[in-house]
């Protein structure tokens, strides 16, 4: 073989198939959906909102890997920072969807179990508890004005009861969610029977 043959040898370090951006764009695109369906679920504390715009971005870690499942959580937060103006939330979302998902999905990559899906949701779980209380920390005293001491006295009573509340809704529907859909979103070739 030639030098000039072998030159002309390219390989394919394209990671991501066609189906699988297409599939990733979908999936942030009902994040971003998701993410205008606000449900306040502490009494007392309107202004701190639910939203499931995580689960699509956790589905994608487990279906694609850590990487994919960032990349639409990063997606849809733009997008809805984008749209809502809010440079500040989209900061949050970016913190938190990345301390959930990364982690979750690492697990589930190396063992694709649901006991690997439960442990990795756990560790995403604290990940992300810990993310929001450092985030909020650095982060509300810059744009609401609050003091930072005034943020800390909010941790136990307020951010701590509703991080936890609403990192174990997205990992319960996480769980729903891609327990229904992974044969759809793992060509048949690469799905595991029975797990």
């Amino acid at each position: 073989m030639s030098a000039t043959e072998t030159e002309l040898e390219f390989e394919n370090t394209n990671r991501w198939e066609t189906r699988q951006i297409v599939t990733m764009a979908l999936l942030a695109a009902i994040g971003v959906l998701l993410s205008f369906i606000e449900i306040p679920i502490m009494p007392g504390v309107p202004y701190l909102k639910y939203d499931p715009s995580a689960v699509p971005a956790m589905v994608s870690g487990f279906s694609f890997g850590p990487v994919a499942g960032v990349a639409v959580g990063i997606v849809t937060g733009l997008i809805h920072g984008l749209l809502t103006s809010n440079f500040w939330g989209t900061i949050m979302v970016f913190i938190c969807t990345t301390a959930f998902v990364l982690p979750a999905a690492l697990i589930y990559k190396r063992s694709r179990t649901f006991k690997s899906a439960v442990v990795g949701l756990v560790l995403g779980a604290v990940c992300m508890v810990a993310f929001a209380i450092v985030g909020n920390l650095l982060v509300t005293p810059l744009y609401s004005g609050i003091s930072v001491e005034a943020v800390m006295g909010m941790i136990v009573p307020v951010l701590l009861p509703f991080n936890i509340l609403k990192t174990i809704v997205n990992a319960v529907l996480t769980l729903i969610v891609y327990k229904s859909v992974s044969n759809l979103l793992t060509p048949k070739k690469k799905q595991v029977r029975g797990r």
